[in-house]
């Protein structure tokens, strides 16, 4: 029973479900990545992407100094039901869409081999949170 409460209550926070919807359009992001696409801090990025790990719902792996997200498999019947419904039902809203258009311009500004959080990275950034 605690691991079906955990897994809906991540679900309750807006940033949450947007870090999920993200996900499931592209196999791993960055934090900076959801930094940039939702216009959150650093530290609030990472707090509800350790919610999601701590959840089960996503899984990390490091790279350096980066940290990098991914959707966990859930291989649990409670959990892929509903992954499966949510993605449908985020599917149907207006924001959804716009979460993507903001994340595939993000990723195409992005300089291919230049890590987040540089300086050559955050100068191509400055001035554009929401």
């Amino acid at each position: 029973m605690k691991e079906s409460a955990r897994f809906f209550k991540v679900l309750s926070d807006e940033a949450r479900l947007a870090m999920i919807w993200l996900l499931f359009h592209h196999r791993e992001l960055c934090v900076c990545d959801f930094m940039e696409v939702l216009g959150i801090t650093q530290s609030k990025a990472s707090r509800h992407l350790a919610a999601l790990r701590n959840a089960g719902v996503a899984k990390d792996r490091k790279e350096g100094l980066w940290s990098y997200y991914s959707l966990r498999p859930a291989g649990d019947p409670l959990v892929d039901a509903h992954m499966k419904l949510l993605k449908s039902s985020l599917a149907r809203r207006p924001e959804a869409r716009q979460l993507i258009e903001r994340l595939d311009a993000w990723l195409k500004s992005k300089k291919p081999g230049v890590p987040c959080g540089t300086s050559a990275q955050l100068a191509r950034t400055s001035g554009r949170r929401r």
